[in-house]
């Protein structure tokens, strides 16, 4: 079972990852969103460093918008780190730095806390804007 399942998974994301170039990937498969492709399989490199999470001083910085981008960013993450972890563990195999889901979770907490921060401070943002620009135009 384990060998039928990585051979079918070789063979779904080895045509994506021939084609595609490290500068800018391209999902060729759909489900290629949901597993981490670039996971070497080979013992002997090193285990890549992953990066940080979001502190909340650099989230207080963002916009809105930015904020609702991040946030899909990480909840797209979360469900490919998840998925990937379920797949491992139905194959009774370690999943490879856990930390990075508690990364993930961290940081869409603070993002919450951030709008929760924001909403507190101004409860009408649209209300505000509009009184600014008429202030403005005087």
């Amino acid at each position: 079972m384990l060998s039928l399942s990585r051979t079918l998974a070789r063979r779904l994301f080895s045509t994506a990852a021939a084609a595609s170039t490290p500068l800018a990937r391209k999902a060729q498969n759909p489900l290629e969103e949901f597993f981490d492709v670039e996971r070497s399989t080979q013992d002997d490199q090193p285990a890549p460093h992953y990066g940080r999470g979001w502190k909340a001083s650099e989230l207080r910085l963002k916009s809105w918008d930015d904020l609702h981008k991040l946030w899909y960013v990480l909840l797209k993450e979360k469900n490919m780190l998840m998925s990937q972890r379920q797949m491992l563990a139905s194959e009774s195999m370690r999943f490879p730095n856990p930390e990075r889901i508690s990364k993930v979770k961290r940081s869409m907490c603070r993002i919450k806390h951030v709008l929760t921060e924001r909403a507190i401070a101004d409860p009408d943002p649209r209300r505000t804007a509009e009184m600014k620009r008429m202030i403005n135009a005087m």
